[in-house]
């Protein structure tokens, strides 16, 4: 009794720790890379803060993917180098959002030209300095040419506005269940509802593509009633005849008072008014023909002698 109580409760730990490293490895390998569907009280709020951030893009127009990481980060370089040329195949705006990190623990995490580069962009939304800064390495980029943003109060607040509107958007992302990684990617999925995903492993971009590809694909249409093909389709046009060419209408001249109308050249000559036939009345019976009366017998002279 003892040994099968004890090898039923070492099963059933086996047991635990089996379906324990199996959800381990689901969520390591899959579940932590898969795009969160937010839901409606939390995408009212993301939304808004997308449309007030100062995004910048190439303006190759279509729907939008927000992109929100920090210059140094080896994620986003990679995805804007690698998968930002498939979106913008597909028809997709890449807006790129980016921020200066915070210190940590008295820590500074950003440069002095990383955020002076940043204001620049917060307030310019060049997308030309963004190219020259992705394409110089960050230690040989020297801001050439921009104001400090430590020693400009307008230029400062708009670093501060990058690292607000991070810490804001990471707040309302986590009680959705979206993991904070960088980049944090955001795009409309083929429902039009709003999906996050910190995208920080490139496995999770054919995600994107999918739901941008098929978001971008025309319904088929609906199948015809039979017959009606036949009825849509536009009847032939058939050549008009042509119609010949008449001469334009002769100039009638004025008639002057007093003066006598001149004949038309093409009047036909009238009969006399003795010779033209008269018209009978309408409704009146037409004249008999008259049928010559016999010519009379000549009279026998009567016998009137008496005897």
């Amino acid at each position: 009794m003892r040994r099968f109580f004890f090898w039923s409760v070492l099963s059933a730990l086996m047991g635990v720790v089996l379906a324990g490293v199996g959800f381990g490895a689901f969520w390591m390998l899959h579940a932590r890379f898969e795009p969160v569907v937010l839901p409606t009280a939390n995408a009212e709020g993301v939304q808004r803060l997308l449309d007030e951030a100062s995004w910048v893009s190439d303006g190759a127009g279509g729907p939008p993917v927000y992109v929100v990481g920090w210059r140094d980060s080896e994620a986003v370089e990679r995805f804007m180098r690698d998968e930002a040329p498939r979106l913008r195949a597909l028809g997709v705006e890449t807006r790129l959002i980016l921020f200066a990190r915070p210190d940590q623990d008295g820590t500074p995490r950003s440069t002095a030209t990383e955020r002076a580069t940043v204001a620049e962009l917060w307030l310019s939304r060049d997308w030309s300095l963004y190219r020259r800064w992705a394409e110089t390495p960050a230690r040989s980029w020297t801001a050439a040419g921009l104001p400090s943003a430590d020693q400009d109060l307008s230029r400062a607040a708009m670093v501060e506005a990058g690292r607000r509107f991070d810490a804001d958007l990471t707040a309302k992302l986590r009680p959705a269940g979206v993991v904070i990684r960088y980049p944090l990617i955001l795009w409309r999925d083929r429902n039009g509802t709003l999906t996050a995903c910190g995208c920080s492993d490139s496995r999770t971009w054919a995600r994107i593509e999918n739901d941008l590809e098929t978001a971008a694909t025309p319904r088929p249409e609906a199948r015809s009633a039979p017959g009606r093909q036949e009825r849509d389709v536009a009847a032939p046009v058939r050549p008009s005849l042509a119609y010949p060419e008449l001469p334009p209408p002769a100039a009638r001249p004025i008639p002057t008072p007093g003066a006598a109308a001149p004949a038309s050249p093409t009047a036909q000559p009238q009969a006399p008014a003795a010779e033209r036939p008269r018209n009978p009345p309408t409704g009146a019976r037409p004249p008999a023909a008259k049928t010559p009366r016999p010519a009379p017998l000549p009279r026998r002279e009567e016998d009137t002698t008496f005897f």
